[in-house]
């Protein structure tokens, strides 16, 4: 297949796979004829759309009367004068529904062991936990730091808080002292949660020392306490009268906690966004609308049914891991697996291992790790999910970037067995939930399309001046109307949040995705083209980083590939591809030789424009550890500028120094 540049052809991808008929006949959202119906009752009535789904969705101490206030947009608010507590709504109610006995988590350490927790083992696990909060003095509206890797208590402590009405703010386990430290000081967070150590890959590594780190750098005269939760038993420092271990904390307090019922406005977390200059940027989020669409998105997206096994393998100090872990799935009642470790240890076959053990029918994962076990299979046919019995699954999902057409194919065939649909969701740290996303029992999907919004998310692609563009041009993704989970705000920082947001070239009124994307000119399915920086602009042509990817990846020796742009003198910018193979890493004429060759396939495949003007091999591209491909960092190497960024969070910072070379 030839794929051509977004501005000659439109959406180059055009392959359909139906969701089978066994699939739509026992979905939640059963065929387009009921999508249809949703989206329409969003069109014709906006808010009772809304208070509809609201009202039987949610759990109310006081139900709301007003559905949405536009009165200080972008500022809105929804279900304002209703009170809930979302602990509530994820614990207790799972208690008087019938599912008290029923598995809540499935906890997969790093080694292998397995314990298992039950909805009112975790219930009397949060209520003593936001018992021993309360007795610290930490009340509704103050904030707490979680500080932990993945673990039953790293949940139950984002519950505790809900609890009390204390709002989070969850810091990914691999983020440095000092990126620990500014965020404690921008959310004047009165407590840290932590854990001696966290265990990953069969390594054990620090935690608490670096939030001593972090305290130890100053301004963090707000913290009165950090709880420490005993994971490996290590020795570690301990500050008297400021440190006090969790089991301590906890353990004599009574297993009932009365629910503090908030506002459904409260906010519930603050989650700073990482790779962003200057001060972290808060996104905050409310209550009751971010519940509300966890738990929607869990009923229509990922169609969870009572036996369901769910695996989500993000991390709980992302969105994904708040949303699709912490709050999700414990809002329907679902089982689901908590994971500690990584994709490739002991082996790389690990997660295929997991999903058998556990017998886990909807699995939802990142395309970094499906590329990365691609390339581990391609090695070694024993961690190849077909060595596995995956036959458990029924659903598969994508998350955290677009997923690369060769990639999906492999997903779809290799462990979805080509009966698995797949839901490639689109959505962001500040939408608080899906978006975009195939429906499972309803849309027939294409390899990359995240395909069709969700019922009342009004999304549109627009150009530069706001003015919707036709189906086959693209342009920047907007959304039209407010939506329950939307980010409410930047902490601390309103002004920010209306001018990234909410831009004034768009009259303040879009929300701005900040991606820029293209609809099908036949299905009006919708495919994200990169970030609105990531569309490249080379002698005029505007195109996307991710269709170069793609194309680069379709290669049969190619694993892995990101691309980014430089400034070149001639035609304004260039291409520059940092290229993992399925091989060992070529140098010197070897190098060169597969660099043209690879060249010349992107030029095949979408056009001589889209030739890559250089291409750097590495054994693998600059990730977090959450999996995430560091590309500021690459345009930084493109450029042969020297790197002055904190590259702490980095998986692999040594290969860095690999990447500067052209070949």
């Amino acid at each position: 297949m030839t794929s051509q540049t977004t501005e000659q052809q439109g959406q180059p991808e055009s392959r359909l796979f139906n969701p089978p008929a066994s699939f739509v006949a026992n979905a939640t959202v059963s065929g387009m004829e009921a999508y249809n119906k949703l989206c329409a009752e969003a069109e014709q009535d906006f808010e009772g759309f809304w208070a509809r789904l609201a009202r039987e969705n949610v759990d109310w101490k006081v139900p709301f009367t007003k559905t949405l206030n536009e009165d200080n947009a972008p500022f809105y608010k929804w279900f304002e004068d209703g009170k809930l507590n979302v602990s509530y709504n994820c614990l207790d109610r799972n208690l008087a529904n019938g599912n008290a006995d029923k598995t809540a988590i499935i906890f997969e350490a790093d080694d292998g062991a397995v314990t298992k927790v039950t909805y009112k083992e975790l219930h009397e696990k949060v209520c003593k936990f936001a018992n021993g909060l309360k007795s610290r003095g930490i009340k509704k509206g103050d904030r707490v730091i979680i500080y932990m890797s993945m673990s039953v208590e790293g949940v139950a402590a984002m519950q505790a808080c809900a609890r009390i009405g204390a709002t989070h703010s969850v810091v990914f386990g691999g983020f440095s002292a000092k990126s620990l430290q500014e965020r404690i000081i921008d959310a004047g967070a009165v407590a840290v949660i932590t854990g001696d150590e966290q265990q990953r890959g069969g390594k054990f590594l620090p935690l608490k020392a670096i939030v001593d780190d972090a305290l130890a750098l100053g301004g963090c005269d707000s913290i009165k306490d950090v709880i420490v939760y005993k994971r490996t038993g290590n020795p570690i420092a301990f500050k008297e009268g400021r440190d006090i271990w969790l089991h301590d904390l906890v353990d004599h307090q009574s297993a009932e906690c009365e629910p503090e019922w908030v506002e459904a406005e409260h906010p519930l977390f603050i989650l700073y966004t990482s790779g962003s200059t200057g001060t972290p940027k808060g996104v905050q989020h409310s209550t009751g609308g971010y519940l509300l669409w966890a738990n929607l998105t869990m009923k229509w997206t990922f169609d969870i049914k009572p036996s369901d096994v769910f695996w989500c393998t993000a991390d709980i100090g992302w969105v994904t891991g708040h949303t699709y872990i912490a709050y999700g799935p414990t809002s329907v009642g679902a089982t689901q697996i908590v994971f500690e470790g990584i994709p490739t240890f002991p082996h790389a076959g690990r997660f295929w291992e997991t999903i058998a053990k556990h017998k886990v029918s909807i699995f939802y994962t990142a395309p970094t790790a499906i590329r990365s076990l691609i390339k581990a299979s391609d090695a070694d046919p024993k961690v190849h999910p077909k060595s596995f019995d995956v036959s458990s699954l029924r659903l598969l999902g994508s998350v955290g970037e677009p997923i690369n057409p060769e990639a999906w194919m492999w997903y779809y065939k290799n462990v979805g067995a080509e009966k698995c649909p797949i839901v490639d969701t689109f959505w962001q740290t500040e939408t608080g939930g899906h978006m975009i996303t195939p429906l499972p029992g309803v849309t027939p999907m294409t390899p990359g399309s995240c395909t069709l919004p969700l019922p009342g998310i009004m999304t549109a692609i627009v150009d530069e001046a706001g003015h919707d563009v036709p189906n086959g041009q693209g342009g920047i993704l907007v959304v039209k109307r407010p939506w329950p989970s939307m980010i409410r705000t930047i902490w601390n920082n309103p002004d920010r949040f209306k001018t990234s947001y909410f831009p004034e070239e768009f009259g303040g009124k879009y929300y701005l995705a900040g991606d820029g994307a293209i609809r099908h000119k036949d299905t009006a399915y919708f495919t994200i083209t990169g970030r609105i920086d990531d569309v490249l602009n080379v002698s005029g042509h505007r195109m996307g980083t991710m269709e170069i990817e793609s194309a680069l990846v379709a290669n049969p020796l190619v694993a892995e590939a990101a691309v980014v742009g430089k400034p070149d003198e001639t035609t304004g910018e260039s291409i520059c591809a940092f290229v993992v193979l399925k091989q060992a890493r070529p140098t010197g004429d070897d190098a060169k030789k597969l660099a043209l060759e690879l060249r010349n396939w992107v030029a095949k495949e979408i056009g001589p424009i889209a030739k890559p003007k250089e291409i750097r091999f590495g054994d693998n591209l600059p990730k977090t550890r959450s999996g995430k491909i560091m590309r500021r960092l690459l345009r930084v190497l493109a450029k042969g500028e020297a790197i002055t960024q904190d590259v702490s969070t980095l998986e692999n910072p040594a290969i860095l120094e690999q990447l500067k070379e052209a070949s």
